[in-house]
């Protein structure tokens, strides 16, 4: 996904809703949502509040849509008239290269009111569940795991990027010396970290990523998965949609 050049818009240019949302998105990339106010907004699209209010009513609509706009065009280039499996591939990838692009993203995902951000990965996730033929009661169970670990992971590497970013960490380095410490700890207390130190050194967070999307995956198309057996904890609401929000539907 190739960011865009921020910038003022040209003199005549029309003041839509589409507009104002990009401008946030400018803005939110810049300083984060700390940094979204309407008078920030106003500045960049050179007009006043009150015409922005015409189109947006609060920072918490305008939050909901810069998400909504970012998620629906990842899910719109994420489609592959494929496999199923190859689709959720592509879905959950698109998703961790935006949220590490946007990181406001991840937060914005399952804040935003009415959640259509959310509606939106769901659905596609879904279809392509059902696409695979998984008995009906088995569906939540491989959307709601896919979903947690997709929005899990991606908001987790994206922050782990913002945290070097604001102390000018370098990745190399900081994976070399993290290596280098876990592979002299006590062979004895810590044998499985030692034995991963070097592999650690050298991953790629895209990589692991969708590899974990293939477990994720292989597990669902196992014959036991699909034999339509689950525990009373597997039916549970998964954790990608904040308590608050899951109690408000």
């Amino acid at each position: 996904m190739v960011k865009k050049t921020p910038g003022r818009p040209r003199q005549g240019e029309s003041l839509t809703r589409e507009r104002i949302i990009e401008a946030a998105i400018e803005l939110l990339d810049l300083s984060g949502e700390e940094g979204l106010t309407f008078r920030a907004l106003s500045e960049r699209l050179a007009t006043g509040p009150g015409a922005i209010y015409w189109h947006i009513a609060n920072k918490s609509d305008l939050m909901a849509a810069a998400c909504d706009a970012v998620v629906a065009r990842t899910m719109h280039e994420s489609v592959i008239v494929t496999t199923p499996e190859q689709t959720i591939r592509a879905v959950a990838l698109g998703l961790f290269d935006a949220i590490d692009e946007h990181p406001w993203v991840g937060s914005a995902i399952t804040s935003s009111v009415g959640l259509s951000p959310l509606v939106r990965i769901l659905e596609h996730v879904g279809q392509q569940i059902r696409a695979l033929r998984l008995p009906d009661a088995q569906q939540w169970s491989a959307v709601g795991t896919l979903m947690a670990y997709i929005l899990g992971v991606s908001k987790q590497n994206a922050a782990n990027g913002q945290f070097a970013r604001t102390r000018g960490l370098d990745r190399s380095d900081f994976l070399e010396a993290v290596s280098t410490a876990w592979s002299e700890l006590d062979p004895k207390e810590y044998p499985f970290v030692r034995s991963v130190a070097g592999q650690f050194r050298e991953h790629d967070d895209r990589i692991d990523f969708i590899t974990g999307i293939d477990l994720i995956l292989k597990g669902i198309s196992s014959p036991g998965h699909r034999s339509g057996s689950r525990s009373k904890r597997a039916a549970t609401p998964h954790s990608f949609v904040s308590p608050d929000k899951r109690a408000s539907g």
